[in-house]
Formats: structure tokens, sequence, C-alpha cells
């Protein structure tokens, strides 16, 4: 039998997990010091870490055989058991195939004007301001479009449903220690809540139907699944709490790292602003959005270079092997999407920003496990095309519209947990053109 992978236990129960949570360079210091495979003990269970394109491919090719989703008890426990991200098996497929419906071509081309809409309002709103604490509103900006085209309420952020939420994102990733002053038992509380929000807003769109299908919730209200039959109102609210958190807290981070990058990189801020020039008079569709392909590729590289998710945790269903080594049964695996984009071998100067990566008429092209932003498989992120869309809007308004420079002595270091954002909040002076 093949031996287990090298590493360490750390303290008693707790294992390593106060490091993981705290150091963002927890995996890279142990594959330095163990290689390319290493266990720990996080969160109460083995765990193994491997990385790689082939890595990647093991585990994100093998859902159901080898490997299943899991999640930190904390994150379960608060996500709710219904909910699309904990799912399994053919549940799991048929879910998917109604919840998708919210992010097909024809969905997300209607959802177009209501984010344009909401980008303009913000970017007055920071331009009367002047110099402002940019990630808070970030994530204010990100809700109140989440809230609107997801479930039909507006200026989110602004109401109860917006401050539950937010009491909830924080304890996603966190001890699961349920006393009423911790992170987790406040989010339990905010669930709770939140869940009774829901119920409300859901019993009022089924008694009075807007008709108008103009946001997720709508249409999850109409669909069915292969039996014809509409979804649950318990695994509703599950499943809308999934996509408000999918298309808020993810999408906030991607959006301030290309604040942040693009703002640290004049010659490439030049030539954004150079490519936008030419859709100012242009109606922004899905076709001319498509037609920015410099932007394309400067998004692109953002999210190779902070990848909004470090990586996934899976449960090993039977007993395989990596690379000589074993991974047992009922043990955690986790592949690592920021490991892989920081790979040398696929990214030469892996801590450069370098747009032209990406740049299809150059470049070489990167294998398909080898730029995994948005995970893989059968599970890649169900709203990948609308936070694609969303970015691409905010970018092209604020390139076009707006300018934006760092305040100086600010702490730009990054806080990973639970997504990546400069430490001090990305203190900036914005105004608007003219």
């Amino acid at each position: 039998m093949n031996p287990l992978p090298p590493g360490r236990s750390g303290l008693p129960l707790l294992g390593e997990t106060i490091a993981f949570f705290t150091d963002p360079d927890f995996s890279r210091k142990r594959h330095q010091e163990f290689g390319a495979v290493f266990r720990t003990h996080l969160l109460g269970q083995n765990t193994v870490f491997i990385q790689g394109v082939a890595a990647n491919q093991f585990i994100l090719e093998n859902e159901n055989r080898y490997f299943q989703v899991t999640w930190p008890p904390s994150t379960r426990r608060l996500l709710g058991n219904l909910s699309l991200a904990l799912q399994t098996g053919t549940t799991h497929q048929s879910r998917r195939k109604i919840l998708v419906q919210a992010f097909m071509p024809r969905a997300l081309s209607s959802y177009i004007p209501t984010i344009e809409s909401i980008t303009r309002t913000y970017c007055h709103k920071w331009h009367e301001i002047g110099e402002l604490t940019w990630y808070p509103e970030l994530r204010h900006y990100t809700l109140d479009v989440a809230c609107k085209l997801l479930v039909g309420v507006d200026n989110g952020s602004q109401t109860r449903l917006g401050t539950l939420f937010e009491t909830w994102c924080a304890g996603l990733f966190s001890l699961p220690i349920n006393l009423p002053w911790t992170r987790f038992g406040k989010a339990q509380r905010a669930r709770q809540l939140l869940l009774e929000e829901l119920t409300h807003i859901i019993q009022t769109r089924q008694q009075n139907p807007s008709g108008t299908g103009d946001n997720a919730l709508d249409l999850l209200l109409d669909a069915v699944d292969e039996s014809g039959n509409h979804l649950e109102l318990a695994e509703l609210k599950d499943q809308v709490l999934l996509l408000l958190f999918a298309g808020h807290e993810t999408l906030t981070s991607a959006i301030a790292s290309f604040c942040l990058l693009v703002s640290q990189h004049p010659a490439i801020l030049a030539q954004l602003r150079q490519e936008q020039a030419q859709f100012d008079s242009q109606v922004l569709s899905l076709e001319t959005l498509k037609q920015m392909t410099y932007l394309e590729q400067v998004l692109k590289e953002v999210m190779r270079k902070i990848p909004p998710v470090g990586g996934g945790f899976r449960k090993v269903l039977q007993t395989c092997e990596f690379q000589g080594y074993q991974i047992p049964s009922g043990w955690n695996v986790l592949y690592q999407i920021g490991l892989t984009h920081a790979d040398e071998h696929l990214y030469p100067m892996p801590q450069k920003f370098d747009p032209e990566r990406f740049n299809e008429s150059q470049a070489t092209p990167v294998p398909k496990y080898g730029y995994i932003p948005f995970g893989g498989g059968i599970r890649e992120c169900l709203g990948k095309e609308f936070a694609r869309l969303e970015m691409k809007i905010f970018a092209s308004y604020l390139l076009r519209h707006a300018q934006w420079e760092l305040l100086p002595n600010q702490d730009l270091n990054l806080v990973t947990i639970p997504t990546p954002h400069p430490r001090d909040g990305l203190r900036v002076k914005f105004q608007m053109n003219g």
C-alpha cells in the first residue's frame, strides 16, 4: 500500500486550523517543506493539499467517484442543507439545470440596464464623497445589484435584508462556535432572520407575480424540474441565499482587485481607456461587451493574479492514490486555484500583472485546468457569466466616466478570508470626468 503524504497534524483537536485561517502563505510554505502533496489537520479533519494542473484535473474530473464536495463546518451550517453548494449527484444536476436559467444569455441581456443604472448611481455618489474607503462601498454596490437582479429588492444594502446578509457573510468561514458573541453565533441568528425575510419576499411574489421575469427569483418561481415540480419554499430560500452570496462576496473581491491593480499600472489603464473610447456612443449589449477584447484580457489577468476563491474542499469517498501517495477514504482534499495561477511553468514571471498573457493571437494557450478562477468540472461556478457581465459593465463605466487614485499611507496587503481584499479597505480619491 502506498504511504500517506508527508506533513504534520499540529495541535490536538485544532490541528493547523488557526495557521490556515491567518497565514496567506500557509499552503505555499508547506509545499516548499513537504513537496507537491502534503497532509495536515484542519477543522477537525485530516486534509491533503495537492497542487498543479494534474491535481486539479484529478479532483475535478472524479466528482462523485473518488470525491464529493464539502465545505468547512461553519459554511455548511450557514448555507443550509438544501443549498446547491452542498447538493450532490443527481439532485445537484437537477437543481443546477433549474438555477442556470437565471444566467442564460437572454436573462443576462435583460440585466444590463439595471447594472448600468446602479453603477451610474454609485459613481455619482463616490464623486460627491471625493475621498473614500472603497471596499465597503463596493460591497454595497454588488449587494444592491445582487438584491435587485436576484430577488427584485431595490437598494438592498440599505435594507434589513442587506444588514442581516453582511452579518451572515462574516461568519461563513469562521470557527463554528455557536455563542451569541462569536462571528458564527451572530451569523446563525442572522440566517434565521434572513430566512424570515426571504419567506416574506417569496410569498409576496407568489401572491402578486410581477410578470416581468427580470430577476432570478421570478424565473425560479416559474421553473420546474424533470418531474414537473416547482422548488419548495424551504429550498427556494437556501438557493436564493446561495445566489446572493455568489453574486456578492467573490464579485466584490474581483472588482476591488481590478480597481487596485489597474490603478497601479498606468500604461495598462491608458490602453483600457483607449479601447473604451470607441464605445462611448454605443448602447451596451452582450455584443458590444464581447468586442472589449483588451478589457477581457485585463479582467482575466486580475482573476489569475488575485483569484477571489483560493481553492476548494472535497471529501474523499473512496481511498485513492495520487503521485505515489495514498489519500484515505473519509479524509478531505483541497485543490488550489491560487497556487495554480502562480505556477511559473504556466505563467512566466507570475508576480507580474501582464494582461498580454491572455492575448489570444500571441499567448501560448494554458491547459484546461491551469486557469480556474471559477473552479471546473460539473461544479464550475453557476454564476460565472453573471459575474463576468457585472465586472465588465462596472469596469467599462468606470474607465469611460471616472478617475480614481490610491491615497498614500495605506496597507494594500491582502486579507484573504473570506475573500481577498486590501487590509485598509482600498482608500482612494474618486472623481467623475467633466
